[in-house]
């Protein structure tokens, strides 16, 4: 039976700021999506939509987004009387509509809302699991339960520290399964919160926008140093290792790393070169089991990113550099500027889109960690994502706060519902077989 309604409306995500969220009617029943939305955003994204009226909500209000949905695209969409299983059907007739490169013209926050919603309507109509939606419309036969990235300390536009890079992870890649994974990891991040605790105070505890701690620090090696003491104290070494999104376009100034830029009297003769940052990192990742650097440089500093990856066996991952778009995909392949894409849903804007990049890259040899952003909802989509494309790896922040663990506790359900048949990336987590 195809779509009888789709309805959108303006929630509110875990910033506080406004948010689109859309309902998709059939006989089966209603079907609803909530888009996120990030802070650290590279230039290259899709377009999400903001209303711009500094007198409401700062400007960042979506009911230009909202009307979108209910004027334009819905009746569109409608009067095609698509069986809601047609997901590809659908999310290129939403671009078409659209006719726009960054889906400027509606709004990627829109075309997204109406695509995460349709594709649970598509599971539900063939009657599986979302995961298994997902799984047959990538042709993907493997179910793989992923490699969680919890990111227990923040910094960057994540947090009100002084640290300049954005978020330290952990990864339980000796884990035997999800579970598993689980239990090492909040047990390191409550260990964490002690260490800190005792080392800088109980304000330092508090929690940034992905739910890692913030202790006010500078010195990135010395969040390092932290995280290595918890995973000790836990007893977990040798069985977590260590990732880290450095976010470094955020702190790029004139051909330079600044990793004071929260200071705006930071002083330039301290900005690092790239060959400096390039030292540093090699420093990182001799002295600690970092396995994971995303955005090591700014979004368009290619020849850093190529250097480095070159220069490296660990892995590099690639956010503002591709922003889950098949363009700049391609041209980070042909440069061999990274060798891992990061899937966010909302840079690209659908989720047909979404499994074409990571296909491309799947394609190429990379590997693909599903991500969240740092404005979250209570929407899980992005865990049945990650295990129907059998990526091995998702990040969607720290065992903390209920948007987070939203996907993380909807992971457990699929593993428990897979049964002796879950099978869990492990060492894998890169290419999960």
């Amino acid at each position: 039976m195809p779509v009888t309604n789709i309805i959108a409306r303006q929630i509110f995500d875990s910033r506080g700021n406004p948010t689109v969220e859309v309902d998709v009617t059939t006989d089966r029943g209603l079907f609803r999506a909530a888009v996120p939305s990030g802070a650290s955003t590279g230039i290259h994204e899709a377009l999400e939509l903001r209303d711009g009226d500094k007198s409401a909500y700062h400007g960042k209000g979506v009911s230009k987004a909202v009307e979108h949905v209910n004027t334009v695209i819905a009746p569109a969409v409608l009067a095609k009387n698509f069986e809601p299983a047609q997901q590809t059907d659908i999310d290129d007739f939403m671009i078409s509509l659209d006719g726009t490169a960054n889906k400027s013209k509606l709004g990627a926050n829109a075309i997204l809302g109406v695509s995460l919603a349709m594709c649970k309507a598509g599971a539900a109509q063939k009657n599986v699991p979302l995961y298994r939606h997902i799984a047959d419309l990538a042709g993907n036969t493997d179910i793989i339960l992923p490699v969680p990235a919890f990111n227990v300390i923040n910094g960057g536009s994540h947090a009100g520290n002084k640290l300049a890079m954005q978020e330290f992870m952990i990864l339980p890649t000796g884990a035997n399964s999800f579970t598993e994974a689980m239990k090492m990891g909040t047990e390191v991040y409550h260990h964490l919160k002690n260490v800190i605790k005792k080392r800088y105070g109980l304000a330092a505890t508090g929690v940034g926008d992905e739910g890692g701690f913030a202790p006010d620090i500078q010195n990135n090696k010395e969040a390092l140093e932290l995280i290595k003491e918890a995973i000790e104290i836990a007893g977990y070494t040798g069985k977590i290792e260590i990732g880290m999104d450095v976010a470094a376009s955020e702190f790029y100034k004139d051909g330079k790393y600044d990793l004071d830029f929260k200071n705006y009297n930071s002083n330039p003769s301290d900005w690092l070169t790239p060959e400096a940052l390039t030292a540093l990192y090699q420093e990182f990742i001799q002295d600690y089991p970092v396995v994971s650097i995303e955005d090591p440089f700014d979004q368009d500093h290619w020849d850093a990113w190529t250097s480095f990856t070159k220069s490296t066996n660990i892995q590099i991952v690639g956010d503002d550099l591709t922003v889950t778009n098949p363009k700049r995909i391609q041209t980070a392949l042909e440069k061999k500027a990274c060798n891992c894409l990061l899937l966010k849903v909302n840079q690209i804007g659908s989720v047909t889109e979404s499994i074409r990049a990571h296909k491309l890259a799947k394609s190429n040899g990379w590997g693909t960690m599903v991500s969240h952003r740092s404005g979250e909802t209570e929407d899980h989509s992005i865990a049945d994502l990650v295990v129907g494309l059998s990526t091995g790896q998702i990040k969607t922040g720290a065992p903390c706060r209920s948007e987070r663990l939203a996907k993380y506790n909807q992971i457990l359900r699929i593993e428990e519902q897979l049964g002796c048949s879950a099978k869990y990336a492990g060492n894998n987590f890169r290419q999960p077989i």
